[in-house]
């Protein structure tokens, strides 16, 4: 495949070779593409959260919270966080 770079983005690609940053346009590209298959990976698992989360909005599998009961969410949402940040650490 061959890609042609705007102006903009070749100087900005020299600029970071010269600076040490990239040892080539090659390596500086691939990053680019890196960094944006990442973001399209966050942005389909972001679109899929959403999905699931309308699907149990419409079914009525959600939890109203009351003042009474936000405790309860807030100590949820603190053994969830201990739990990711155990399997986090484990790997």
């Amino acid at each position: 495949m061959e890609v042609t770079l705007t102006p903009t983005q070749e100087v900005l690609i020299q600029r970071a070779i010269e600076l040490g940053r990239y040892r080539s346009a090659e390596e500086a590209v691939q990053d680019a593409m890196s960094r944006w298959e990442e973001r399209e990976r966050q942005r389909i698992d972001l679109t899929t959260d959403i999905g699931r989360a309308e699907m149990d909005l419409k079914s009525g599998y959600y939890t109203d919270y009351t003042d009474d009961t936000l405790p309860l969410l807030a100590e949820e949402l603190k053994r969830e966080a201990r739990q990711m940040r155990v399997a986090v650490l484990s790997r």
